[in-house]
């Protein structure tokens, strides 16, 4: 995969420290800007918010520019230990002087998953004033990767990945019996900025199969058209990387 940054770091706690310096430079590149990010869910991720929401980042950070949205979401309320809201909420969102609508979560509660994604999609359409056809361009997009290369809800062999018009879509998992709520590959790769975390050594063997290019995983498909791709990673996941 050329063009890509890789960054290897020690271990997990040095891979949230990368990740929050990261995100506080994005954010703070325009001074004036709103800055738009999609949350992911995960252990890896809920690491880099409770840096976040601690300091030196939380007085450093301008909040009252920064939109949060998700890239995903599981079908459940958001009060539900599953719901990738609820965690970050939990870690960073609760804990930083945050205007309340400058979160926009995905309504996971509903008990269509479908509608769960059109109010979605249509909540986006509204935020980034787009017309038909356009996708928004957040400024940031947080991933991560299942051993099974899965990323957001995109998993293996599921329709979403199909999806070339809709930005937000109902994606039945098969493996999990369930619904999840995700972002399409559209509105991931128009991203000004996609980061990628990885981390631990059952992450090993799908990283190097991702980034060498061989296997079919939903992550290869996340190919920023125009922005900038970065994967930063543990020793331990990248243990089969080549040096």
């Amino acid at each position: 995969m050329s063009g890509v940054l890789i960054d290897i770091l020690p271990d997990a706690a040095a891979l949230a420290g990368s990740a929050a310096k990261t995100f506080l430079r994005l954010a703070t590149v325009k001074p004036e800007a709103l800055f738009t990010v999609a949350l992911s869910g995960g252990s890896t991720p809920k690491a880099l918010y409770a840096q976040l929401a601690d300091e030196p980042y939380r007085s450093q950070v301008p909040w009252e520019r920064i939109h949060f949205f998700w890239g995903d979401e599981r079908h459940v309320p958001p009060d539900d230990e599953q719901s990738n809201f609820r965690m970050a909420s939990e870690a960073l969102l609760s804990k930083v002087p945050l205007p309340a609508e400058n979160v926009h979560r995905i309504r996971g509660e509903l008990n269509d998953a479908n509608e769960a994604a059109e109010k979605y999609e249509h909540e986006l359409k509204v935020f980034f004033g787009l017309s038909e056809g356009e996708f928004p361009v957040f400024d940031l997009v947080l991933l991560g990767i299942g051993e099974d290369g899965h990323t957001a809800s995109l998993f293996p062999g599921t329709q979403a990945l199909k999806e070339t018009q809709r930005l937000c879509v109902a994606n039945w998992v098969e493996k999990l019996a369930t619904w999840r709520i995700t972002l399409t590959l559209p509105v991931l790769n128009n991203a000004a900025n996609v980061l990628f975390l990885v981390c631990g050594s059952s992450k090993e063997q799908v990283l190097k199969e991702v980034l060498s290019g061989s296997g079919n995983f939903p992550a290869q498909l996340v190919q920023p058209t125009h922005g900038r791709l970065c994967w930063i990673v543990d020793r331990a996941a990248a243990g089969k990387l080549e040096p």
